[in-house]
Order: C-alpha cells, then structure tokens, then sequence
C-alpha cells in the first residue's frame, strides 16, 4: 500500500458562534479554504476534515488540531452513535450530526483514511498554515484554493 498522504486541516470562527472559515493543505500540494456566515469553531474542524477526505484520493492521514475529530475517529465514538440512534453517551442528540454523518460516511466507505493530531500553535508550519488559512477566509468569507502551496 502506498504511503498516505498527509492532509492537515483547521477551522476557525469569530466569535462562537460567528462567520468561520476552514482549510486543508498538503505540504508542498494542493490546498483549499472556505467559510460560512454563522458557524461555530467545532463545525468548521469536522467541515475541513470532510472536505480534505472528499477532495483527495488514496490513503489518506488527516493531521488536525481538534481532539474533538482526531477523538471521533481515533477512539470509535461515531460506533456509539451510530448504535444510540445518533446519542451521544449521555444520551443527547449528537452535536454537528448534519456534518459528521457524511463525513464518518466517507471515511468508512473509503477505508484508507487514518486520523493524527498535533498541537496547535506549537509551531507546527503546516498547522499554521492551515490556521493562517482558515482564519483568512474566516475574515474575508472568501474561499481560496489551488494546486500548490498558497503564497501568504
């Protein structure tokens, strides 16, 4: 099996709720941004992570700074949620289901997608990049993307 592409990925939001934007990157390939008007920070982490899945073929290691989706995927709550009829362990609604339905979708149907988390704002360049990115269109409710890495 061929090495997996590493993908980093990030959301950010102006308030929270408030406008958010999020964005992928792949050092030294592809990246891309975007935003919506009222959002919060956790939706625009699960938005970026499922955009990165549906836009890049192959193995996939999504590196991002949320514990919220590195967790979802790392220690199997969406196999929780899914058998509680979309409850979480306290038995409330699952919080974003809307967006981690398709998402843990993809990723099952694909099977070649793993789930890595760093630090944010350690210094990490590719986390930074990608928080600089998601802040971007965060601010300007613009999306952004291309095929190499984006000039800042």
């Amino acid at each position: 099996m061929p090495e997996p592409t590493h993908v980093y990925t990030d959301g950010a939001c102006s308030g929270n709720p408030g406008p958010g934007g999020w964005a992928w990157a792949v050092p030294g390939g592809a990246f891309a941004a975007g935003a919506a008007p009222h959002t919060t920070n956790q939706r625009m982490e699960i938005l970026a992570a499922y955009e990165a899945v549906l836009a890049l073929p192959g193995p996939l290691l999504v590196v991002s700074d949320s514990t919220y989706v590195v967790h979802c995927f790392r220690d199997k709550w969406y196999v929780g949620w899914r058998r509680r009829g979309w409850t979480n362990s306290q038995r409330k609604p699952v919080a974003n289901r809307e967006l981690w339905e398709p998402l843990i979708d993809a990723y099952l149907a694909r099977g070649d997608v793993d789930f890595a988390w760093v630090k944010g704002h350690s210094g990490d360049p590719m986390n930074d990049l990608v928080d600089a990115l998601a802040v971007e269109a965060c601010q300007t409710q613009k999306p952004r993307s291309g095929d190499a890495p984006p000039e800042q």
